[in-house]
């Protein structure tokens, strides 16, 4: 059985950054395209009686469901809506395995996808994990509601709509990632339902979150969302506490050597945990057989 450890440099975080995590753990696994079921059992037959701290687990929010290629991973990071229904699960089985999950000391941390919906050949129809009605060439996806106003379309500068220089920081925010229709965060109603939407996990039970494609929107747009964010359910976590976030950040290959402007910028802007891939954001594969990590 494979596993992504997230090697945990936490101590670095300012205390309102704390990861929660119970009986002084210090480690979070990510369990990529598992289903709830799955890691609720995972959660009481390894992780908690082993120590881990937490579990990282992909987008549970509605996505395109896609056959060519036949369902691959990455349809998981095209929302069409924030219903909570996905290739893992139900939204009754997420809130089974958070309580499980947390029963035996696991914390959850959710990959969090709000820069973008669908690619922009998504099509039309109802082929999505919920069976919600969408049009991605009409930039229309009632069950958020987002309309063709709450996209980038008319910022982005660039001849086709794309990121064409990955050195211009206007392209890069607002223009479309690999076809991925861009939504306007710096509209006030985007930004509110990108709350709502991880509001909505926190009041579930879940600690924290990975923020997506983060150098894709701009800090400031990303300092309001994580403003408007509810403090942590007390049944799980002290009262007042907030969630931990922790952002995805990737670096090119020319910034590998030293700090680089874009993450001064968001940890600044934003005052949150930037991990840097490639650098400071550690993926360890690893595999266990009975009951030991080899």
């Amino acid at each position: 059985m494979k596993l992504l450890i997230l090697v945990a440099v936490f101590g670095l975080s300012l205390a309102q950054h704390n990861p929660h995590f119970k009986y002084e753990r210090t480690t979070i696994v990510q369990l990529f395209e598992w289903r709830w079921a799955d890691i609720a059992a995972e959660c009481e037959r390894f992780l908690g009686p082993k120590g881990f701290g937490g579990v990282q687990i992909s987008p549970p929010s509605e996505h395109i469901v896609l056959n060519d290629p036949w369902r691959p991973w990455w349809q998981r990071y095209q929302p069409i809506g924030h219903k909570l229904c996905s290739r893992s699960g139900s939204e009754n089985e997420l809130k089974d395995m958070i309580s499980r999950c947390h029963k035996v000391g696991v914390n959850i941390y959710v990959d969090a996808v709000i820069n973008h919906m669908s690619g922009a050949g998504g099509g039309e129809g109802t082929h999505s994990s919920c069976g919600s009605w969408f049009s991605a060439s009409k930039e229309d996806f009632p069950s958020v509601p987002y309309s063709y106003l709450d996209f980038n379309d008319n910022k982005c500068k660039t001849s086709n709509g794309e990121i064409q220089d990955y050195n211009d920081k206007y392209q890069v925010r607002d223009c479309r990632l690999v076809s991925l229709l861009d939504l306007a965060l710096e509209k006030d109603y985007v930004r509110g339902k990108a709350a709502d939407y991880l509001n909505s996990l926190i009041d579930l039970g879940v600690a924290g979150f990975r923020v997506d494609t983060t150098k894709h929107m701009w800090p400031g747009d990303l300092e309001v969302v994580y403003g408007r964010l509810h403090n942590l359910n007390t049944k799980w976590f002290p009262s007042g506490s907030k969630p931990f976030i922790y952002q995805e950040v990737v670096i090119p290959k020319c910034f590998y050597k030293g700090p680089s402007n874009i993450m001064v910028e968001y940890l600044k802007k934003t005052e949150e945990n930037v991990w840097r891939i490639y650098y400071y954001y550690t993926l360890v594969s690893v595999r266990y057989h009975k009951g030991t990590i080899s």
